[in-house]
């Protein structure tokens, strides 16, 4: 599994369109990854027919649901301090309820609801729809728990309510689960076994996207190479398959395509992919596409084949750097990412050195770095000692930040005098009379508004930058 983060959300608050007839008011907020706002659009969208509207005021709601992480340790011990505050406004609202959604509702179930007490419904990833069931044992004075992972659920059939921002851009869930045991990671038991979503519905939704003005949509999954629809079933079961149902299969270059000539003037990005499942087909369909982004997310995690080993990572740092050359053959101007891990049990400072110099090798444009966190049910937290030292997983992180940061800059400053289209998302955080946007590489872009709007694709020229960010001027709308 791979983690699916947006740092700039973590613990956005849902705020919807409200349904007039509705009287009871629903606080959620997110942490986590992306397919964690995914799910908490379709939380929304199934309690606004049970009557509730999204508020942003704590203090009124009828009920609050926090979206939960497991993956670090520091996102949990964020979401016990925001239960803390929810309890807190509880003793002076009592009929408020409280549920915990995701990952640390399935892990820690029995700890919320019956040593701590400390939450009214607990419900786990595959459950959403009970939500109505539950609400009525929570109103009946029970406490409430869902947590059973199912082999079928996609909420393919479930229209999600989108975040009133920008309406620009959208997430699109096309897989859930995860069939990559990665010894570091708690998703596989949390969310289950790996299964995709019907196509025609992910058609279905990128077209009412459009028609509804969205600009760009991103399709969502633990890993989304793996995707694999041959009439519905979790893809472990893919090889018992009737000969029809396998020569009628769409694997995710397929599904990309689809995607791009469904809507050809919208934009098309993707994440999380994962190095042994990714095909070159898939880069190819890239290239084929002018709408596909050219940005490819690549975790790695380390750049030790013993560690790799040790992680159960289904590929050698050799097959990896093979990969990374035949996507900047194909590519040449795509973008790369990744996730690294500092300090994984066992870890050596040879090891630690294989994974800088692998990032010097690959010259990644951004990336996501933590130092190792055992985490309870996984396969290290059971069977590794946590055994490098507190201070040295933090210089080795602090090493790993201070060569992509390195890198990173020397490829914006590669962008100068370069002109970029941009898709315009919204207002710069700096200044009032700025856009902020992204290219195509998913890199920002600021630049003077003059008579631009949110959602106009513009071609920028840039004239400076920052180690993260472009800074340029528009010079026309682009094609």
């Amino acid at each position: 599994m791979e983690k699916i983060i947006d740092e700039s959300k973590q613990g956005e608050t849902l705020i919807l369109e409200a349904k007039e007839t509705n009287t009871r008011k629903l606080f959620i907020e997110s942490y986590g990854c992306a397919m964690n706002f995914s799910d908490s659009e379709i939380v929304a969208s199934i309690l606004t027919n049970e009557g509730f509207n999204t508020t942003q005021k704590l203090e009124e709601a009828d009920l609050v649901l926090v979206n939960t992480c497991s993956i670090r340790d520091k996102a949990e011990q964020t979401i016990r301090k925001r239960l803390e505050k929810y309890n807190a406004v509880k003793k002076i609202n009592p009929k408020m309820k409280v549920g915990v959604l995701g990952c640390m509702a399935e892990r820690l179930k029995s700890k919320f609801l019956d040593e701590e007490k400390i939450v009214d419904l607990v419900v786990g990833p595959d459950a959403y729809k009970d939500l109505p069931n539950l609400l009525s044992e929570v109103e009946a004075g029970r406490d409430a728990i869902n947590v059973i992972l199912s082999k079928d659920e996609t909420y393919g059939d479930i229209s999600p309510v989108r975040l009133n921002t920008n309406g620009v851009t959208a997430f699109v869930s096309i897989t859930r689960g995860c069939d990559n045991m990665c010894t570091f990671c708690v998703v596989p038991f949390t969310r289950g076994r790996e299964r995709s979503r019907d196509p025609q519905s992910i058609m279905e939704e990128i077209n009412d996207l459009w028609s509804k003005g969205y600009k760009e949509i991103t399709l969502l999954g633990q890993n989304v190479d793996s995707y694999l629809w041959y009439g519905g079933g979790l893809k472990k079961d893919f090889e018992k398959a009737s000969d029809m149902q396998k020569a009628t299969a769409i694997n995710f270059s397929k599904l990309l395509e689809q995607c791009a000539q469904a809507q050809p003037k919208m934009r098309i990005r993707f994440s999380t992919s994962n190095p042994q499942d990714m095909t070159l087909d898939v880069v190819e369909t890239m290239a084929k596409y002018k709408n596909i982004c050219n940005h490819i997310h690549l975790p790695i995690q380390s750049g030790s084949n013993r560690i790799l080993k040790e992680m159960n990572r289904q590929h050698t740092r050799e097959e990896y750097m093979d990969l990374i050359t035949n996507i900047k053959c194909i590519l040449p101007n795509c973008a790369i990412s990744q996730d690294m891990i500092a300090g994984f049990p066992t870890e050596t400072e040879a090891d630690h050195q294989d994974t800088l110099s692998l990032m010097e090798f690959v010259q990644y444009d951004f990336g996501f770095m933590y130092a190792y966190s055992e985490r309870p049910g996984t396969m290290a937290g059971r069977n590794m000692k946590d055994d490098v030292p507190e201070a040295t997983k933090k210089r080795r992180l602090q090493e790993i930040i201070d060569v992509q940061r390195a890198n990173g800059h020397k490829k914006t400053l590669a962008n100068l005098g370069q002109i970029h289209e941009v898709l315009i998302e919204k207002e710069s955080k700096k200044s009032d009379l700025d856009w902020s946007g992204r290219t195509s590489q998913n890199t920002v872009v600021v630049f003077p508004k003059e008579y631009y709007k949110v959602g106009e694709f513009v071609n920028v020229k840039i004239i400076d930058c920052t180690t993260a960010t472009l800074i340029g001027e528009a010079v026309g709308y682009s094609e």
